[in-house]
């Protein structure tokens, strides 16, 4: 079975914990003696050290000053820094609206050339008709309480047409059935990915409500040149690097590939979505 998509996040936190621990066992202290050094109750200590907290820049640097570490200070403060940007929550990346989101997310495609794409709830951002994309915006920022933001979502296609660029995509037929917009909104994008689906860029594929399952329906995933999983969940972006992970997501990316359909038998399962809105 998949791994839980945020085990990559905790993963490399309880490795922090685990250099932040033998620092200070190399130190010949105890934890409360730690404590004492640093000036904090010693469950702060604890917490750390069992990687449920993860501790600030200058944690850090109080905790190497108090092992005599000073001079790993830097190096353990970016490891900090990176752990913390694996699990990004939702809230915190759209608490000033949509556009450094939409950037961060164009500076990694720009650098893929490959991104196999699995949807179980609404079609990828790149491929969603304005009409729909302000339907869904309105819908997470209601939900979140963040700045309504949407014209900053709605330039992503752009990729599709620019050189060097593919992407693989497998959608539950539940996409195309979802009444996540207005019908007039539904009907647009269902006619729209009928229109890009000759594109070279674009490979698509429906995964219909009768296929034999040998994988689940999985939470939304982007797998990036097999070097980053960028999987979505309620609550949090989170990025996954660790190679088994990363393995495991190419694993069930295979699996529901074979499941899906693909050209006239695709085809087929839009237009009757189409028809089910009339």
């Amino acid at each position: 079975m998949t791994a839980s998509p945020s085990s990559s996040a905790q993963g490399a936190r309880e490795a922090l914990a685990v250099r932040l621990q033998h620092l200070r066992k190399d130190a010949g202290l105890t934890g409360k003696e730690l404590s004492a050094r640093c000036g904090w109750h010693p469950a702060k200590t604890t917490r750390i050290q069992k990687g449920a907290a993860l501790p600030s820049d200058a944690d850090i640097r109080t905790w190497c000053a108090a092992c005599g570490a000073d001079d790993q200070a830097d190096d353990l403060i970016a490891t900090a820094r990176a752990v913390d940007s694996m699990y990004m929550e939702w809230r915190r990346l759209h608490r000033n609206g949509m556009r450094q989101v939409q950037q961060d997310w164009y500076a990694l495609h720009e650098q893929t050339r490959i991104c196999r794409v699995y949807l179980s709830n609404v079609p990828p951002g790149f491929l969603q008709t304005p009409a729909f994309a302000t339907a869904l915006m309105n819908q997470i920022t209601r939900f979140q309480g963040t700045p309504d933001d949407v014209a900053a979502r709605v330039a992503r296609s752009r990729f599709l047409y620019e050189g060097g660029h593919r992407y693989v995509v497998l959608m539950e037929e539940s996409v195309l059935r979802f009444r996540t917009a207005d019908p007039d909104a539904m009907r647009g994008q269902l006619r729209h990915l009928l229109a890009v689906m000759p594109l070279a860029s674009l490979s698509l594929g429906i995964i219909p409500f009768t296929a034999q399952r040998t994988v689940w329906p999985l939470e939304a995933f982007y797998v990036h040149d097999d070097t980053t999983a960028v999987v979505e969940t309620l609550t949090a972006e989170i990025k996954v690097t660790q190679p088994r992970e990363l393995a495991d997501y190419a694993k069930a990316f295979a699996g529901l590939a074979e499941m899906a359909v693909y050209g006239d038998a695709a085809r087929m399962l839009i237009r009757a979505a189409i028809d089910a809105l009339e």
